[in-house]
C-alpha cells in the first residue's frame, strides 16, 4: 500500500469528527459549521479565544484530535448565546463548546490550571457537600485559590462588587459557619451518581 493510501486509512481510522458526534453534546452539528465567522464576532470574548468556535470546529474535522481538546478555547465560553442567536445555520455553538470541555475533562487531557475550568471544579465541590452553593464560601474559596497576598489583592479590587451583594443579601457572612444544605443530602448524592452512570454509559465510558 502506498504512503498516501496509508495516510488515508488513518485519517479514516481516527475520524475525530466521529468521535465528537458520538462523544460531545450536539457534536453531529459540527459539520454543519459553513465557517462565517458570526460566533466569535458575536462572542464578547472574540478577541481573546485562542481557536474561536468556527476555528474549533473547522479543525474537528480536519482531525486535530490533540489541539482540539488541549485547548482553552472552550473553557472561555460563559453562556452568553450571542453565537446561538446570531448563528445563520442557528448551530448549538454553546452546548457544543460545553460538550467539549466535559468530554476533554472526562478523558483526562484538559488544559490544567485554567481558570474557568479551576472555577467549575470549585464551585462543583461546594454544591457536592451540602447540595447547595455556599456563596461566601465559594467566594473566599476561589479568592485565595492562588494563595493568600493574591487572595488579598484579588478580594480588595472587588470590594465594591462584595459590599453591593452583602447590601442585596446575596452574600450572607453567617454561612462560613456551616451554611444550610439539603434535609436529603444521601438522595441527592444518589441522584447525582446515577445521573453520571447513565452519562458514562450513553458516552461509552461504561459497558
Amino acid at each position: 500500500m502506498s504512503d498516501l493510501n496509508t495516510q488515508a486509512v488513518e485519517r479514516y481510522r481516527n475520524n475525530f469528527l466521529k468521535e465528537v458526534e458520538e462523544n460531545v453534546e450536539e457534536g453531529h452539528w459540527v459539520k454543519m459549521c459553513m465557517q462565517c465567522g458570526v460566533c466569535s464576532g458575536s462572542c464578547p470574548f472574540g478577541p481573546h479565544w485562542e481557536h474561536p468556535p468556527q476555528e474549533i470546529f473547522m479543525m474537528i474535522r480536519a482531525g486535530k484530535r490533540d489541539e482540539v481538546l488541549a485547548s482553552d478555547s472552550m473553557w472561555m465560553c460563559t453562556s452568553c448565546y450571542n453565537c446561538i442567536v446570531r448563528c445563520p445555520r442557528k448551530l448549538p455553538i454553546t452546548h457544543i463548546m460545553h460538550g467539549l470541555a466535559n468530554y476533554a475533562h472526562r478523558l483526562g487531557i484538559a488544559p490544567k490550571g485554567q481558570p474557568t475550568r479551576e472555577f467549575a471544579k470549585l464551585f462543583w465541590d461546594n454544591m457536592m457537600k451540602k447540595g447547595r452553593v455556599n456563596e461566601m464560601k465559594l467566594t473566599i474559596g476561589h479568592y485565595f485559590r492562588n494563595g493568600i497576598g493574591a487572595g488579598i489583592k484579588e478580594a480588595m479590587a472587588m470590594k465594591d462588587v462584595g459590599l453591593g451583594m452583602l447590601k442585596a443579601k446575596r452574600l450572607n457572612p453567617m454561612e462560613l459557619a456551616g451554611g444550610h444544605g439539603l434535609k436529603d443530602l444521601k438522595g441527592f448524592h444518589a441522584m447525582v451518581a446515577k445521573a453520571k452512570e447513565i452519562e458514562d454509559r450513553k458516552k461509552g465510558f461504561v459497558k
